[in-house]
């Protein structure tokens, strides 16, 4: 069908509520490039929004899905168990800690595992308050619109939020909400909750859980420093309260690591997952310390679809292609020749405030010009869309729209890479003015 008369019956019939980036309408797409209804390639440094860390279609996980639904393509779990299942969550606690019992349940989203992740904070802690952050996303339904910071479009008509939801200042260096300067603030933004907030805002009795981004996706891809993870773990284990990583997008090799909490921390309480955990496929996770996931009792928690057989099989192959091609190892290759391009434009563009990035996970934030960093979100959308036109998928991010963001897929081949880097400067310079 051509691409024209595909726009009319979307337009016609789906909402527009559910919006579209980039006018592209996909007909296939292998590794890290995209073929269009009109025969168009694109190199793609959006990665589904983090989900193809695998790459677009990887044989092994086509393979996978085929053996699977060949099988049975679903029982339910808690009607009829399956090896999928139990072999994936055993994959997955393993790669969170081998030194201490995890458990890992399976969901559909990342979303519905935030859910999960916080209904069993609560019933572990006995505790209803929830501690989030500023620039944070963690999802669009009830609960994680309510923890989700940003206003339009995520959470503007759709009150009331979910009670018992409090939000503090993230690690956000380059527009410190303090007005400070790292190093020499000592992490003030975290010192905060335990000095502070506990005392004005809510006590720590009240709160049960704490959920954060190792490095923040949707909020502009913002990489505290080091010792901030470091510093919320004490204040949650002083406090007794769980402590919530949410790798969502981090997860799974992207920052140069299986996860990105691992930088700061030995483990986290809960970790939650999903994205790039099935290559595409819906499955979500939630893995935790098993006195935390057992505390629930029997039928507490689950879900129909939850951990489907096929997508299991599609987790299954990703952690084997995850270590047999060692994508953490790739993603720091990857995100050294990012990280200085990147950092070539901030010398030599004045409307490039700012470059952060943690392994493959990387962005440029834009701005009116380096004295008055004013958040330029119109000359953000225009160099995607000049790089769309060229041939490179690339995204916004950030609370003012005015981040790109970097995701291509671990398996792009250098050549790949560095012509997407190459439409990428091409636009870029076309921005002088």
């Amino acid at each position: 069908m051509k691409k024209e008369d595909l726009v009319k019956m979307r337009q016609d019939h789906v909402p527009r509520g559910v919006s579209q980036a980039l006018p592209a309408m996909v007909a296939e797409a292998k590794g890290a490039m995209v073929r269009d209804v009109e025969g168009r390639e694109f190199i793609d440094f959006s990665g589904g929004i983090g989900v193809l860390n695998v790459g677009h279609s990887p044989d092994e996980v086509v393979k996978a899905i085929c053996d699977q639904a060949g099988k049975y393509l679903h029982t339910c779990f808690m009607v009829q168990m399956y090896e999928p299942y139990i072999a994936l969550a055993k994959e997955v606690s393993e790669l969170v800690s081998r030194k201490t019992s995890m458990k890992t349940m399976f969901v559909n989203s990342g979303a519905e595992a935030v859910e999960n992740g916080i209904k069993i904070a609560r019933y572990y802690t006995k505790k209803p308050g929830v501690i989030c952050f500023e620039n944070a996303f963690h999802g669009r339904t009830a609960m994680t619109m309510s923890l989700t910071s940003k206003v339009k479009n995520y959470k503007f008509g759709y009150w009331p939020f979910m009670p018992e939801v409090y939000r503090v200042p993230y690690a956000y260096c380059y527009r410190c909400s303090y007005g400070l300067k790292y190093p020499s603030c000592n992490i003030y933004c975290a010192d905060f909750i335990q000095e502070k907030f506990f005392d004005l805002y809510a006590a720590a009795e009240s709160i049960g859980a704490m959920i954060v981004e190792p490095v923040q996706g949707e909020g502009g891809f913002i990489v505290p420093p080091k010792e901030y993870l470091g510093k919320l773990q004490k204040i949650c284990r002083d406090n007794k309260i769980v402590l919530v990583v949410d790798e969502v997008q981090t997860g799974f090799a992207r920052t140069g690591k299986m996860f990105a909490y691992e930088y700061s921390i030995d483990e986290p309480d809960l970790l939650i997952t999903a994205k790039s955990l099935a290559a595409g496929l819906p499955l979500g996770g939630i893995t935790g310390k098993a006195e935390i996931m057992d505390s629930v009792d029997a039928g507490g928690i689950g879900g129909t679809f939850g951990g489907n057989p096929v997508c299991c099989a599609a987790g299954l192959a990703v952690m084997k292609i995850l270590k047999e091609k060692k994508l953490a190892e790739r993603a720091n290759e990857i995100g050294k020749k990012v990280m200085a391009k990147f950092q070539s434009f901030k010398e030599k563009y004045p409307y490039v405030g700012d470059v952060r990035g943690l392994g493959a996970m990387n962005c440029m934030e834009i701005v009116a010009d380096k004295k008055n960093p004013k958040p330029n979100a119109d000359l953000t959308k225009a160099i995607v869309k000049q790089c769309y036109d060229k041939g490179l998928i690339i995204l916004t991010a950030g609370g003012y729209g005015n981040v790109i963001r970097h995701l291509v897929p671990l398996v792009v081949t250098d050549e790949q890479l560095d012509k997407g880097l190459r439409i990428l400067e091409g636009v870029m310079a076309e921005k002088v003015e």
